[in-house]
């Protein structure tokens, strides 16, 4: 079981109000060069997204860390192994898209902070990434297709957005509807 919760806006019975607040509050920029609670975060976030093996992505907010740092898989998705998927995160903070390109891609994303619905996105296939990496050196990435949807799907969360707040189709559990369908009215 994963020690770090990750904070959802409901959950089997009712809405989360408080994670539901912290879900949406955008996040700070972090100071550069970092400090020691930016360090914590950092490797907080870390431990938590690595000891996940159903997320391709992972926003500090969603933790409860009201910071702009974000992990993710970068390649190698499915791959299941502990240490490819250390391998295979990155981290960066205050990460900001300085370029987008290509007409966006619609394709369905679930987030962990939404559990059991997944929403139609559409999504830029290529960007490009200016933020700084774990020890706080400036960087400039770029990402395709899926790695570029992931980034772009958790940099949302360091706005309080989260895939709820698009309007493409929405998939619910049959078992669920009524619950969502109030959900979704209230919103």
């Amino acid at each position: 079981m994963a020690r770090h919760k990750v904070l959802t806006l409901w959950n089997e019975e009712q809405i989360n109000g408080e994670e539901t607040r912290i879900l949406r509050t955008p996040c700070s920029e972090t100071p550069v060069p970092f400090d020691a609670a930016t360090a914590k975060a950092v490797r907080t976030l870390r431990e938590a997204f690595l000891e996940r093996e159903d997320a391709a992505g992972l926003a500090a907010p969603q933790i409860g860390i009201s910071r702009k740092i974000i992990a993710f898989r970068f390649r190698n998705f499915d791959d299941k192994d502990p240490a490819a998927r250390k391998e295979d995160c990155e981290i960066l903070v205050n990460p900001r898209i300085t370029q987008k390109r290509g007409e966006p891609v619609v394709a369905e994303e679930g987030c962990l902070s939404c559990p059991e619905i997944r929403v139609e996105i559409g999504r830029y296939p290529e960007i490009k990434v200016r933020a700084c990496d774990p020890e706080g050196k400036k960087v400039s990435r770029r990402y395709l297709d899926f790695a570029a949807r992931v980034v772009q799907h958790e940099m949302d969360h360091l706005d309080g957005k989260l895939i709820v707040d698009y309007d493409g189709s929405i998939f619910v559990p049959k078992k669920r509807q009524n619950f969502f369908e109030k959900f979704f009215r209230e919103k």
